[in-house]
C-alpha cells in the first residue's frame, strides 16, 4: 500500500487536480481526522468502487462493515476520512479500489481550527 501525502488547503484555496496521483493497485493509506477527505477522480468509462476499511467492532465482536463508495465514470467524489477509519496499528485509513484504471486520488485537510 502506498502512503498518500495529505495536502493542507490554505485559506486562499487549492487546485485539486495538481495534487492527484494514480491510485495504487494494492491500495493506499491516508491520514484521518476532522476536516480530512479523500478526492477520487475517475476518468475511466466505467464506474469504480473505493472501499475504506473500518477496523472497529461493536459489542466486542461484531465487525463494522467497510464503507464502499461508487465513483461514477467521469466524476470526482469527495469522501470524508473521519477517525472511524483509523487503523489502530498504523494510525491511517486503509483504502482499496476495485480497479485503478484512470483513477487518481489525493487526501486533503481543511483547517477546522479557525
Amino acid at each position: 500500500m502506498a502512503a498518500l501525502t495529505t495536502t493542507v488547503i490554505p485559506l486562499q484555496g487549492s487546485q485539486l487536480d495538481a495534487a492527484l496521483v494514480a491510485a495504487s493497485a494494492g491500495g493506499d493509506t491516508a491520514q484521518t481526522g476532522a476536516g480530512v477527505f479523500l478526492a477520487v477522480k475517475n476518468a475511466d468509462a466505467s464506474s469504480h468502487t473505493v472501499t475504506l476499511a473500518t477496523p472497529g467492532t461493536v459489542d466486542g465482536d461484531l465487525a463494522v462493515a467497510d464503507r464502499a463508495v461508487v465513483v461514477a465514470a467521469g466524476k470526482t467524489e469527495l469522501i470524508p476520512l473521519t477517525s472511524r477509519y483509523r487503523d489502530p496499528a498504523t494510525g491511517r485509513a486503509a483504502i482499496t479500489y476495485d480497479a485503478v484504471t484512470s483513477v487518481t486520488v489525493a487526501p486533503f485537510r481543511v483547517d477546522v481550527s479557525s
